[in-house]
């Protein structure tokens, strides 16, 4: 039947439903019904506590005060990821988020630097990133609103308690006319000429029709893959990691602006500072240790004593063959799942979102309108995906079974190009639907340690001591501004003070 969507359902909470709900409820503005079903029962995963600065746009969109999410999920500040290990034991390179300064002459800051590299300068290139100068120094405030201040060119993001953040959301959605709905979905009915879900029955009995139905429902994937069967792409070939033991454990000093990714003999261990805990995972690969003794080494690297019990999560790295089929759209987990080295969850859910209010569809559901959303949707992961593998592929390590495994494994086209154009000329090719931006991936680059053959040659016409004064200048001014900053302590104590309520 044509005409426009009456009712929408949403299956599943967490941060995949409530973004959905407060998202459609923000666009819609009651021109639609939104209800949302979940269960007390079922917990959540949680282990997505960091996140990219994307989730501020969201957050203004939704208007959900900075203040009232550090106070709602215990927040702290992120201004990007240290990674300690990964090239080789004792390396330590960073992803922040911002650039390295303005470009020179129309041409990218990071080749001025790799001229300079090659005269002999050891500068490290992180020297001019503004946000990586701030996080080394455990300084933050948010960024200069005078245009050409070295403190002003540059984002940032939160590391935040999973559940504190649902309620905010929850509180948005629900001003706006989203209803909710406590019950588990006992059976799933489809309608017989063309399978689409026709409704929901709940454990109780009572029947839940629409004419969308979003499935928030995690791993399990309720609608997508129990009732409609659509099939799971996996990614383990290049992603091999598909365990994780987490656990919070109390913080033994100030929290640094950034998440710490410690590379380890078959995966990575986290470190995610909060204002009252420490969030710690240990993301491993089951074919190379086990869950046994994961447990175990994440036990016995924490700071302090653990506050809950270790639990254990499963998953394979990939994506759902079809997000978007009939009337019913998989968000977040049940999905596609790509693991948590960048911080990737929210963002997918958020742009998720984003794509679905884009291409809204009515009641005909016309399959151009999801196979353009599907596309859309595959190019955003396989991209990401690329990013990630980047992480493990160039690592020199051949200490462990796992990293050798990582260094040897064919790599997908996408990502081979990039690889062999930045080593033959140190750029970077850009795709459609691409979450990074060239600073990231020259970061990881040469974090790395993939130094390109050459630089870009047009700088050669540059004087290489005007190069050296102006180069000097921009870190010395990097460093003084940083230095004025406020403790990334002092900053969380005293925004909250100014908004919290009298």
């Amino acid at each position: 039947m044509a005409g426009p969507l009456e009712k929408i359902v949403i299956v599943g909470g967490g941060t995949a439903g409530w973004i959905s709900a407060a998202v459609l409820a923000r666009f819609l503005r009651g021109r639609v019904a939104i209800e949302l079903v979940e269960s007390e029962d079922l917990g959540t995963i949680g282990v997505g506590e960091a996140t990219v600065p994307i989730i501020r746009a969201l957050n203004g969109l939704l208007g959900i005060e900075e203040g009232e999410l550090l106070r709602q999920s215990s927040a702290t500040f992120k201004l990007g990821i240290e990674f300690r290990d990964w090239c080789a034991a004792g390396g330590r390179h960073f992803h922040f988020f911002g650039d390295f300064g303005a470009d020179i002459d129309g041409i990218a800051p990071h080749h001025h630097w790799l001229r300079l590299r090659a005269l002999g300068d050891p500068t490290p290139l992180g020297a001019y990133s503004f946000p990586y100068v701030a996080g080394r120094l455990g300084r933050f405030a948010p960024p200069a609103s005078e245009a050409g201040s070295p403190a002003a060119a540059y984002r940032y993001a939160y590391h935040l308690e999973a559940s504190g953040y649902v309620r905010c959301l929850r509180a948005v959605a629900e001003r706006n006319g989203v209803r909710r709905t406590e019950g588990l979905v006992a059976d799933v009915r489809l309608r017989p000429h063309d399978g689409f879900i026709a409704g929901l029955t709940l454990a109780d009995g009572r029947q839940i029709d629409a004419d969308l139905f979003i499935d928030a429902s995690g791993f399990r994937a309720r609608l997508i893959a129990e009732a409609l069967q659509v099939g799971y792409e996996s990614w383990s070939q290049w992603l091999p990691c598909d365990r994780a033991v987490v656990v919070p454990c109390e913080r033994e000093v100030e929290p640094t602006p950034y998440t710490v990714a410690m590379a380890q003999a078959a995966g990575w261990m986290w470190r995610i500072p909060l204002q009252q805990r420490l969030g710690n995972g240990y993301v491993y690969a089951s074919r190379f240790l086990s869950d046994e003794h994961a447990a175990e080494q994440l036990a016995g690297s924490l700071e302090r004593p653990a506050l809950d019990e270790l639990r254990q999560l499963r998953f394979t790295a990939g994506l759902r063959r079809n997000a978007w089929v009939g009337n019913c759209i998989a968000i977040g987990l049940a999905a596609g799942f790509l693991e948590p080295l960048e911080s990737s969850g929210i963002q997918l859910i958020q742009n998720a979102a984003a794509r679905l209010i884009e291409f809204l569809p009515d009641r005909r559901f016309d399959p151009a309108v999801a196979a353009e959303y599907n596309r859309l949707t595959r190019n955003e992961y396989e991209r990401i995906r690329d990013f990630l593998i980047l992480h493990y592929c160039l690592s020199t390590r051949e200490d462990t079974e796992f990293w050798r495994y990582c260094r040897d494994m064919p790599l997908p086209e996408t990502l081979r190009h990039k690889i062999d154009v930045w080593r033959a000329c140190a750029k970077v090719p850009l795709y459609s639907e691409e979450s990074y931006r060239e600073s990231s991936w020259v970061s990881i680059f040469l974090g790395m340690g993939c130094v390109p053959q050459r630089y870009d040659p047009q700088i050669e016409g540059l004087d290489a001591a005007e190069l050296r004064r102006a180069m000097q200048q921009r870190r010395e001014r990097i460093e003084r501004v940083a230095r004025t900053m406020p403790t990334h302590q002092a900053f969380i104590e005293r925004r909250s003070a100014l908004s919290r309520p009298a």
